[in-house]
């Protein structure tokens, strides 16, 4: 695509927040000066600047920004195919656990893999979101739990960057849950390997944004604490795992720290929500995880809704709870489980993915923001929404080109 190029299409949904449905202009013509959006609206009232421009026509087609994907573990070692086999023949959690499954088992697998071998894995997780348009995904540690183990993985999740034509935002989450040499030493770990970890990662320009898991079967709301004001110390945004299995005051303490988001929430209360509202903080569903874990907790969407909590929507692929990697069939599961509209799923993967990673030059085509854009083989942005294992992706557009 020329570097200066005017897009023509039928319908361009901008999902900025206005009067029409998804943001739509009908008829229109989107204006791209290199990365930018210089000017969209409808294409008899194209400015006489862009007049001479050179043309893409697109037809009858849709234009959407292109989705990110704010919540996903795509770093990590071996898979855990086996174990879902096990659970599918009545196996336990513990009995899969002394098996030498669960977490632990990925991150054995991710300690002894090296960097190579843990990018070339991503890399098939990367290309399958790629296909579907996505510009932009958040990568974060955790499966290594030592401090050279999570080195490692922030390094591959900024290689990611290097060698696919997608942006990468890193997330350090040490307090993913407790390493095996460290059982019931939960408050040692935090101390003594995360927080240090954390401070070197940063020097390291390895880290964007500061996460954990804050629930019964990781850390509680005081340990997080911990680690949330080193974050702020070192001027790092923070992000939750919260209530996804019960109700710890995760959000509510995510969002005392101005947190960008708080995830999962399906346990999620009016107390937690209000924080939310109160902080800006937005919602993350990952109804990747609720449906293999088949959760029945849906989260309190109408009490998001009526506090004006932003949702978005990630795969949070990873190997044991969401081996997910297309944001197509995570709005359809938000839809369909969660109850969610078409207009909010797209969203969700839009404008409020964006907001979710700090973003503020992506998620909208608005005029001055990158040009990261898809174009889609469909008349309605709700066939986005409402097929199953469809693809209908024309053109990926990333920053311009």
């Amino acid at each position: 695509m020329a570097k200066k190029s005017v897009l023509l299409s039928t319908r361009v949904a901008t999902m900025d927040d206005g009067a029409e449905p998804y943001g739509m202009v009908q008829d229109a013509a989107l204006a791209v000066d290199g990365e930018k959006v210089a000017w969209v609206g409808p294409r008899n009232a194209l400015p006489a600047d862009y007049s001479d421009w050179p043309t893409v026509d697109y037809g009858d087609r849709l234009i959407t920004p292109a989705p990110i994907d704010a919540h996903t573990h795509v770093v990590f070692g071996g898979n855990r195919a086996v174990e879902f086999e096990m659970r599918l023949n009545g196996a336990s959690y513990e009995e899969i656990a002394r098996a030498g499954g669960g977490i632990l088992s990925t991150v054995t697998a991710t300690r002894s893999a090296s960097e190579e071998a843990l990018l070339k894995d991503a890399l098939t997780r990367v290309d399958a979101l790629l296909t579907e348009g996505v510009s932009c995904i958040e990568v974060k540690s955790g499966y290594g739990l030592d401090t050279d183990s999570e080195l490692k993985m922030l390094r591959v999740a900024r290689r990611i960057g290097e060698v696919r034509p997608v942006r990468v935002k890193t997330s350090f989450l040490g307090a993913h849950a407790v390493p095996p040499e460290f059982q019931v030493r939960a408050d040692t770990y935090i101390r003594d390997v995360c927080i240090p970890t954390l401070r070197l990662a940063h020097e390291e320009g390895l880290v964007d944004a500061v996460d954990g898991f804050c629930e019964g079967i990781a850390f509680d709301p005081s340990q997080i604490a911990k680690v949330f004001d080193v974050a702020k110390e070192l001027n790092l945004p923070v992000k939750l795992h919260a209530e996804q299995l019960s109700n710890l005051g995760g959000a509510a303490l995510a969002a005392s720290y101005g947190a960008l988001s708080a995830d999962h929430i399906e346990y999620l209360d009016q107390v937690g929500v209000a924080a939310m509202a109160q902080a800006g903080t937005v919602g993350v569903l990952l109804p990747g995880a609720f449906y293999t874990l088949h959760e029945t907790q849906v989260p309190p969407v109408e009490l998001l809704r009526q506090y004006g909590v932003p949702i978005a929507l990630a795969t949070d692929c990873n190997p044991g709870s969401s081996p997910l990697t297309s944001l197509l069939l995570t709005m359809n599961m938000a839809c369909t489980l969660f109850r969610l509209t078409p207009e909010e799923a797209l969203a969700g993967v839009t404008r409020n993915a964006a907001q979710a990673l700090g973003l503020t030059d992506t998620g909208t085509i608005t005029e001055g923001k990158r040009a990261d854009l898809t174009v889609w083989d469909i008349t309605h942005p709700a066939e986005l929404s409402y097929r199953i294992g469809f693809n209908p992706l024309h053109t990926r557009i990333f920053g311009g080109l």
